[in-house]
């Protein structure tokens, strides 16, 4: 669903986010998001977002039967028995 509202642009590159836009994201004041510039628009996402999309990103490049988490275990508890 997309919506669009009118902002703009104050001192120092400052704009406000719409309270309903802020309400939708689940965002409050203090919150952290990043912004991204992508073929010519702004895009601003939560942490929790970018997280999800980086994990999109890293999955299209591993094998099926591969597990990150699982090698990680195996690579500490080897570290710990040396």
């Amino acid at each position: 669903m997309e919506h669009e509202q009118k902002v703009r642009i104050s001192e120092g590159g400052r704009i406000v986010i719409p309270a309903e836009f802020r309400k939708q994201l689940g965002v409050e004041i203090g919150d952290d998001l990043i912004i991204r510039l992508e073929n010519g628009e702004l895009r601003l996402l939560t942490k929790e977002q970018a997280i999800r999309h980086a994990q999109q990103l890293t999955l299209q490049y591993l094998k099926k039967d591969r597990s990150l988490s699982g090698e990680l275990i195996a690579e500490r508890r080897g570290e710990a028995y040396e």
